[in-house]
């Protein structure tokens, strides 16, 4: 028998872990963090799918930190046994868990400073480190066995560097059934990244389901809303910053403020990457340049060396904190991107503290900002927000791009399962997973309505394949 039990991202766009049992054996897909208001995601952060013990092997999608976030957790729980990942994304989890460890320690210390009693970080910089120990690449499209009857394939889901779909072959009492995971759903037609792949032969889908009720703008029409944010904020003498994933998303825009300056559509002012994992990512994108989408001929004419993308003269790349802190001293027009993405945490938050207030600076969102977090209330445009500890009222202009986004939107998640199901007859079921309930409804009406079986599994919702 094979089972599926959903855990996290279930009716929520955070915390990616679905459990697979085939013939007594644990398989969890993801084991990511649920990000969102500290009070309200710390307690979900530290209750495990199920016991350690009983897991077996997992499988990772791709390194965000709402897919593999808590992994060293379980590392630090006790897990020890085998990880896999793309290559590229094994190679990104090494600075990301680094990274989100970093921000633990922090949190922990904050809370233990605020409340006046002793918090523990939920894991710890040796637990990034054992977790790496435990992760095993495997290259696109070359199958392997997980469990004994849990074979698995990973193909280009097109989000971000390393990032893959999952078809899972599990076999049952002599039947072989074909479970297929998305991951997270790119879009067709972005720079450096592949386009998704539709997996064939599927069964029963795991489905992404972000952007379930609405359309993005083109990625060309995204690259000519950036040129104009700039040009505008420029001539008020003002400053854009862009909370930005340090991962996927920093690349993107770096790349196409290159391009604009090369065309003569923006001035050639300063870009700082206010980011030492962005930095540390980018080193990544380098070693990895096998797996670019080299079909856009600025990639392609570039594709000698990656410094010629993504390190070029208006760039600076900072470090230190005292290299960021000096940002707020300088005068005139710049860009600074700088993580976290969802403004949860990171340097972007001293940007806006110093940088919110001022009428003249824009704040450019140009992804995905979960309920809860500091980036809705951006996008929301609320008139004050809390930094630090401090009300800061938001006089910047909010300005909010959609076409940077990593995930497919709608039409183009129906295009993906219209041509997984055109390649599975034996297609039954499709689970939407990692979106939020109206984006969720939305999408599973669409589906019902054209001759698929959607469900909108609850966290702790158990089917059978």
């Amino acid at each position: 028998m094979t089972d599926i039990l959903f855990h996290g991202a279930a009716r929520e766009v955070t915390g990616s872990c679905h459990i697979l049992r085939v013939n007594g054996s644990t398989v969890l897909l993801d084991c990511g963090l649920f990000q969102g208001h500290r009070a309200d995601v710390r307690k979900k952060n530290q209750k495990l799918p199920m016991d350690i013990a009983s897991i077996d092997a997992i499988v990772l999608s791709h390194a965000h930190i709402d897919h593999a976030g808590r992994l060293p957790f379980l590392a630090r729980e006790g897990y020890a046994k085998k990880i896999f990942a793309t290559t590229a994304t094994l190679d990104l989890c090494e600075p990301m868990l680094a990274d989100s460890a970093h921000i633990q320690e922090q949190d922990a210390g904050f809370l233990s400073r605020h409340h006046k009693e002793h918090f523990d970080p939920l894991y710890a910089a040796r637990d990034a480190v054992r977790t790496m120990e435990l992760m095993h690449g495997v290259v696109y499209d070359q199958p392997f066995d997980v469990v004994p009857g849990v074979r698995a394939t990973f193909v280009d889901a097109g989000h971000i560097l390393g990032s893959a779909s999952v078809i899972l072959d599990c076999t049952s009492g002599g039947t072989t059934k074909r479970l297929v995971f998305s991951g997270d759903i790119g879009r067709k037609g972005l720079p450096i990244i592949r386009d998704p792949v539709a997996p064939p032969g599927a069964h029963t889908v795991i489905m992404e389901s972000t952007y379930g009720n609405r359309d993005h703008t083109s990625v060309a029409g995204a690259k000519d809303e950036l040129a104009r944010v700039v040009r505008e904020t420029a001539a008020r003498g003002g400053r854009v910053m862009i909370p930005a994933f340090a991962v996927g998303r920093t690349q993107e825009i770096v790349l196409a403020l290159h391009e604009l300056a090369d065309a003569g559509s923006i001035p050639r002012l300063p870009v700082y990457i206010d980011s030492p994992l962005a930095t540390k990512a980018t080193a990544v994108f380098d070693e990895h340049r096998e797996v670019y989408d080299d079909s856009e001929a600025f990639i392609h004419d570039h594709m000698g060396s990656s410094e010629a993308l993504f390190r070029f003269p208006m760039v600076q790349y900072t470090q230190s904190v005292e290299e960021s802190k000096a940002l707020n001293q300088k005068h005139g027009p710049m860009v600074i991107i700088a993580a976290s993405g969802m403004v949860e945490s990171g340097r972007i938050l001293h940007h806006l503290l110093n940088g919110a207030a001022d009428p003249r600076n824009t704040i450019l969102v140009v992804g995905f900002m979960a309920e809860g977090t500091l980036g809705r209330k951006i996008v929301e445009k609320q008139s004050m927000i809390r930094v630090y500890g401090e009300d800061v009222p938001l006089r910047a202009r909010v300005e909010i791009i959609t076409g940077y986004s990593a995930h497919a939107d709608r039409t183009e998640l129906r295009a993906w399962i219209d041509e997984v199901r055109a390649q599975s007859p034996s297609l039954s079921d499709v689970w939407l997973v990692h979106g939020e309930p109206d984006a969720q409804d939305a999408f599973s009406s669409t589906l019902n309505g054209n001759g698929y079986r959607a469900h909108c599994p609850t966290a702790g919702t158990l089917t059978t394949l």
